[in-house]
């Protein structure tokens, strides 16, 4: 036996019921060319041979690569044709998983002179096998799949571990005696661990064992630290490691209430009772009104790790690869779950996808397809945050029943909540001083001010007195201070008022709920509503006369 087929069959069991089954299913119906998408490839490896056993009778698994060849006796090294050429004479009564590691640069460059070939010969393949008992499979992190071959081959997405699987493993790889965590402290050590690979799971407990010999609850911190790193070398998604609650946030207190009436959603309890996993909400508003900081608060109040997707990065400049981000981005996230998903400014990603312009070849539509389908259709506990400063720009499928449970409005905060995001900051800032700032001031002066430009004043003003002073002759900033940086800012509303008054009217057709308790906003969008019907209905009748 191979170096590479002993250490497979040395490594720990990973548990992937479904998958085995699938497998299983697959093989018995005879698919000729399967392509399995695996961010490692021993607990593919391990998978594979167990399918191999499951099925009577039993199928060998060989194993093949450009540098090893193939893993039995290390023929057709550096040559893929000769690879091909041992499964294409393979004797007829030969029961085998022919596994191929990598072939896709090959797969990705399929038209050249070069791989031709190649591709010709795997659709004899997919022909000849559908009548023996011979699967090919494809091995690799990405998927890169010629029109040649998208009839023929089935793609299956390698699941990273689960929470059974990461219990299972930890288990595994640490004697009892060395393993100090138990009851909760285990299943945080076990939700620390998801999103990782079974490799990075392995070095990280071995660094710790390493350092002390031990596994208790201060290697979780180290844990999230390699989760924070692999998430980080995806270059799509970034993890949060939140510290802003809803106290952190002045206003918006019919989001506030809708967020803390579903706080237990993602329990047992919850399931128990029935409540399916909420889908997740759309914030829109101008900029600086709260959405991002709405994100954050979210996944804090709901103790759940909180996930920003950088929507520019999926876009790749190879065609294909962005296809394969979005499947990256999903399956990490759904390993990660129950988690908070935060789409920021989803506007700028896919605005005007519908305008007819085809500028970069359908990929925004295909990739914006891909995610909305998911968002529909999906079951595990990813609850997406997306926001929108420009929301009239957004495709309809976006923001139909089913893509999210609920749409806020973030207008700009009333007097009330101004006077409130004033004390969020002073509180932050100065906790020993806050009753010497006049807030109620504060909140009249910056009218139309919002929640970020609040914050940038009393920032300034701190500058400002700074400034003023000497070395040691320093005097704190002041309620005049930080008026006069008010009256130095021109707010964004005094440029944006049509963008503002668009997006109401926008809320009133979408019905969208406001975010704050403010009275005359709701006034305003329900005449803006009445006027809308009365219009539809003038149009209807001149239209029938």
């Amino acid at each position: 036996m191979s170096d590479r087929a002993h250490s497979a069959t040395q490594k720990p069991f990973i548990p992937h019921r479904e998958l085995i089954e699938e497998l299983d299913l697959m093989l018995r119906a005879r698919y000729p060319l399967l392509y399995i998408v695996a961010v490692e490839e021993e607990p593919v490896e391990a998978v594979l041979r167990q399918v191999a056993a499951k099925v009577q009778p039993n199928r060998s698994v060989l194993l093949w690569d450009v540098v090893r060849g193939w893993s039995d006796n290390g023929a057709a090294k550096g040559s893929v044709m000769a690879a091909l050429d041992r499964i294409v004479k393979a004797p007829t009564d030969e029961d085998a998983i022919f596994v191929l590691c990598d072939l896709h640069p090959i797969l990705k460059n399929a038209s050249s002179d070069r791989n031709a070939p190649v591709v010709r010969e795997l659709k004899n393949l997919a022909k000849d096998l559908k009548r023996t008992r011979k699967t090919v499979v494809f091995l690799s992190h990405t998927l890169e799949l010629p029109a040649e071959l998208a009839e023929a081959v089935t793609v299956i997405d390698f699941p990273l571990p689960n929470a059974q699987a990461i219990d299972y493993l930890i288990s595994q790889l640490i004697v009892p005696e060395k393993l100090k965590v138990t009851g909760l402290a285990r299943e945080q050590l076990v939700k620390a661990c998801q999103g990782l690979s079974w490799m990075r799971i392995q070095r990280v407990l071995a660094k710790a064992l390493a350092a002390r010999e031990q596994v208790t609850e201060a290697d979780i911190d180290s844990v999230l630290e390699a989760k924070r790193q692999a998430i980080r070398q995806t270059g799509i998604l970034e993890f949060f490691t939140v510290r802003e609650s809803l106290k952190s946030v002045g206003g918006l207190e019919n989001l506030k209430q809708w967020v803390q009436m579903r706080q237990d959603v993602f329990t047992e309890e919850a399931r128990r009772y029935g409540i399916r996993n909420p889908k997740g909400v759309l914030l829109v508003g101008i900029q600086g009104t709260g959405k991002s900081l709405s994100a954050k608060t979210i996944a804090h109040e709901w103790r759940l790790p909180l996930l920003r997707l950088d929507t520019g990065r999926l876009f790749g400049g190879v065609v294909g690869e962005s296809e394969s981000r979005v499947r990256q981005m999903i399956q990490l996230a759904e390993a990660i779950a129950p988690c908070v998903l935060w789409i920021d400014e989803i506007d700028k990603a896919f605005g005007n996808i519908n305008s007819g312009s085809d500028g970069d070849s359908g990929t925004s539509r295909r990739v914006f397809g891909s995610l909305i389908t998911w968002m529909q259709e999906k079951t595990s506990p990813v609850f997406i945050v997306a926001t929108a400063n420009n929301v009239q720009i957004l495709p309809a499928e976006l923001l139909r029943k089913g893509r999210f449970d609920e749409i806020f409005f973030l207008n700009l905060p009333t007097e009330q909540e101004r006077q409130d995001i004033f004390k969020v900051h002073l509180q932050r800032l100065r906790p020993n001083r806050l009753r010497d700032f006049d807030c109620g001031l504060l909140a009249r002066q910056a009218k139309n001010f919002s929640g970020a430009e609040i914050e940038q004043v009393v920032i300034d003003a701190m500058h400002q007195a700074f400034g003023r002073g000497r070395s040691g002759q320093r005097q704190d900033f002041t309620t005049e201070d930080i008026v006069r940086s008010i009256e130095e800012t021109v707010p964004l509303a005094a440029i944006a008022r049509d963008q503002i008054e668009h997006l109401k009217q926008w809320a009133a057709e979408a019905g969208a709920r406001t975010a704050s308790r403010d009275t005359q906003l709701v006034e305003e969008l329900k005449r803006l509503t009445i006027q809308r019907g009365m219009r539809n209905e003038g149009e209807s009748i001149k239209d029938k006369g």
